[in-house]
């Protein structure tokens, strides 16, 4: 059972890390790097968070530390950039760290059992084991893809659907269903009245 938790967890990042990159396909060096919200939260910068949160979690978390080294957790001066590229910073890198974080971290979840313990400073209760920082990485991946769908369709309507599916469909019944979803907020709006915040 051990093992099949462990495999379970594993694929299911793996996929994750996919759709990820799948995300950037097609898109211009702009729109993958354009901040969609006011934090400034964009696709690019998505997948180089993952790459150093993965790095942290999967390294130095269990004394097995990314060769290339990433920044410092405690370092205020560095905070948040890793959620963004700069202009300077070219796609392939960012992928290609991303795709070699994979390795690193695959290869640590290969050989740690899955009660093999590690240390995560920045956690309240410091003291993991490897199933713990996995779920983790799950969660925090599976949060980010969710982010990336929404802002790939912002860009191009992009959406994760098979194919047949969405050709069936056809433009018009997303547009209808976009304008039924407004009508049903409107309304419950108007039904609600003035809130404690208007």
């Amino acid at each position: 059972m051990i093992d099949f938790a462990k495999d379970y967890l594993h694929g299911d990042l793996r996929e994750l890390r996919e759709t990820m990159l799948r995300k950037l396909g097609g898109l211009s060096e702009y729109d993958i790097r354009r901040p969609m919200t006011a934090t400034g939260t964009n696709l690019l910068g998505l997948v180089k968070h993952l790459a150093v949160s993965e790095a942290r979690y999967f390294g130095e978390v269990f004394g097995r530390p990314f060769p290339e080294g990433v920044p410092r957790w405690d370092d205020l001066s560095l905070r948040g950039t890793d959620l963004w590229a700069t202009a300077d910073e070219t796609r392939s890198e960012i992928v290609g760290r991303y795709e070699r974080v994979w390795a690193h971290a695959d290869a640590t979840i290969e050989a740690l059992a899955l009660d093999s313990p590690g240390h995560v400073p920045w956690w309240p209760r410091p003291e993991v084991m490897l199933f713990n920082v996995l779920v983790h990485m799950l969660t925090e991946t599976s949060r980010h893809a969710g982010h990336a769908d929404i802002l790939r369709e912002q860009v191009d309507g992009g959406v994760e659907m098979d194919a047949a599916e969405m050709a069936r469909r056809g433009a018009a019944f997303w547009e209808g269903r976009r304008a039924e979803i407004e009508r049903a907020a409107r309304a419950a709006g108007l039904a609600a009245g003035p809130t404690s915040d208007d």
